[in-house]
This record gives structure tokens, sequence and C-alpha cells, in this order.
């Protein structure tokens, strides 16, 4: 793409609400109520309700829906993976993400540059969302919640075994697994049912009206029954998934003797396990390691490097290293721990 004398903050800015594209006049996930958002995905931290107008993928505006209700915004606009859209002067079009079922890349076009922002992302294969895509760009925006070298996630499918080995072992209890109710909970069932088992998946209420969803957009999850109607008994030997504050209040003890198992990146911490009372950590997570970070940036090696909500100095450190201009934004407003969906 020809470019004209422009910098990138002319088409990208930070600002208190988040990421601005003065050219469209529209916001990237922004924190505050907009006229105009661009939404990469449905996690609170970065889809709010109340803007003038958001466009999305038809699946992260269906989570919103849920969510916040049908009138969470005037005026919803759907983009198609790929589907460039004008928006004053600037093109917009989405790229898929690989965090949770509808995410995607903003991929910003204007005057001669292209930035893409990655929202929340990861590279590895999840059975209930679109694979990630890189995007050859000017400007990557890319999320820094992992960006620590300690932070390597291991393989989903030996960790998802470990839960379904302690079901052989305590045949008389239950494993009561710890998820995120968006993305996570649903990435898990997919993984266990990959696995073959096929067996009753009892779920928590709020994960439960998120498998609905799931499965109204086309995923399919096998049998989900809810834990509110099922008897103590009934759920010996089986996988329960609920969201992680769950894990030790009141509601868990209408289940039979649970092992306690919690789902997250943020388990390679062990003392955040021991914190929480997890007797089985799965280091299972739904954003980038640092691995997937760097590689990532090697593969596209962009002219300019932009870290967002997480550990940006590490990997604007590493970027530097490599040659490659990079800076932190320090954006406020986002979950920058990764939270319980981590």
């Amino acid at each position: 793409m020809k470019r004209v004398m422009v910098t990138f903050s002319d088409i990208l800015m930070p600002t208190k609400a988040g990421l601005y594209c003065p050219p469209g006049d529209f916001y990237i996930d922004p924190t505050r109520q907009v006229d105009r958002a661009v939404v990469t995905h449905g996690h609170a931290d970065h889809a709010r309700a109340g803007h003038g107008a958001v466009l999305a993928t038809r699946q992260t505006l269906a989570i919103m829906g849920s969510r916040y209700g049908a009138n969470f915004t005037p005026a919803q606009q759907t983009a198609a993976l790929g589907e460039r859209h004008k928006i004053g002067d600037a093109t917009v079009w989405l790229a898929p993400a690989g965090h949770v079922l509808g995410s995607a890349q903003a991929v910003i076009e204007a005057k001669g540059v292209r930035i893409v922002v990655s929202g929340d992302y990861k590279r590895r294969r999840d059975p209930t969302c679109a694979r990630f895509e890189p995007v050859p760009c000017d400007v990557f925006v890319t999320e820094a919640t992992f960006a620590l070298p300690v932070f390597r996630h291991p393989d989903d499918t030996g960790e998802v075994a470990k839960a379904l080995h302690m079901l052989e072992v305590f045949p008389e209890r239950c494993v009561l697994l710890g998820a995120y109710s968006l993305g996570k909970a649903q990435r898990l069932i997919g993984l266990a049912r990959e696995a073959g088992h096929d067996a009753p998946i009892y779920l928590h209420g709020a994960v439960e009206k998120l498998c609905t969803l799931y499965e109204t957009l086309g995923v399919r999850l096998g049998d989900l029954r809810p834990v509110m109607k099922a008897e103590k008994d009934e759920m010996r030997g089986h996988l329960i998934v609920a969201p992680p504050q769950s894990l030790n209040d009141k509601w868990s003890r209408r289940l039979p003797d649970p092992v306690a198992a919690f789902a997250s990146g943020w388990m390679r911490v062990r003392a955040r396990a021991r914190q929480r009372g997890v007797e089985l950590p799965l280091i299972i997570s739904d954003h980038a390691d640092w691995d997937e970070l760097t590689t990532t940036i090697e593969e596209l090696r962009p002219e300019e490097v932009w870290v967002t909500h997480g550990r940006e100095d590490a990997l604007v450190h590493w970027a530097g290293t490599q040659g490659i201009n990079a800076r932190p934004l320090s954006l406020v407003g986002y979950d920058e721990e990764g939270g319980d969906h981590g």
C-alpha cells in the first residue's frame, strides 16, 4: 500500500476511553461509552454496553446480547471475518483471534497504513472457535497477559487428561472444574469430548446459559445437565463445570466430595493454586503464552509493536533485542491480571 506522509498515531492512538481511530472516528474495545465501537470479543473488559453503535462478529454480538440484553446498543453491525467495512476514511475488517467464540483481531487500514489490534488471542487450536490467523501489518498491537518467559503453557490435551484421570481414580467423588463461564468452560468441555469423554457433564447455571448460547451458534458440546436438577449421588464420577468463584462457596456443598480443579494460565504459579484451595491445578489458558507472543511478533515483523494490558515491559524489552521498535501503551480498564479468564 502506497503511504503518504503520516504517523502511526494519526491512524490509531491511545486515549482514556481506549484505542481511538481518528480517520474512522471509532474506538477499539472502548472502556467508556462512545458513539462507535469495534469490539474484538465478548469478555466484559472488552465488550461493554451503552455504545451508540457496535461492529463485531455475529457471535460476539450474540454474546453481548445474552449478557446485556437485546438493546445493549441502538445499532449493531455484523462483520463476517475478512469482510471489509468502510467507516469514515478508514477501512476495518476482522480476522480470527482464537481466543473465544467470535473473537477477532481488528484490522484498520487508512492512508496507506495497516494496523492490527490483536485483542486477546492464543495460537493453539480450540475446538470451539476459529484459530488465530496472522495478518501482515505495519503496527501490531498485542496483548501481554502472559508476557514473561516463565509462562509456557503445556499441551491442553494432557491437562484435560488429568481431570478425566481423577474421575477414574476417585469414582465416588466428582471433579469440580473451575473455568471462566465464557470461552474456557466450553473449550474444556469440547476437549473432554474429543478425548472420548461422552458421559454427562454437569453445569453451574452461569455456565449452562453460555453453553446453550454456544449450541445455538453451532458449537456442539454433548450431554450437558444442570447441577440444580441433579441428585447428589448421580454426580459421583462426573465432571462438574462452574465459575471459579464457585469452588469454595455454598453452591459446591451440594456436590459429592468434589476434587477442586481450576483451569487457568495462572495455575503455573503454584502459590495461586494454594491460595484458592485448588487440589488439581490445570494450566490451560485462552491467552497466548510467552512463546506464542514472541513467535507471532517474529512472524509478523511489523515496523512497530504496541503492547497493552499485561506484562508490557518484558515484551517491549524482548522486541528491542530483536531489532523491532516497541512501546507500552499502558491502557487502563482491562483485566491486566487475566482474572478468572486467564
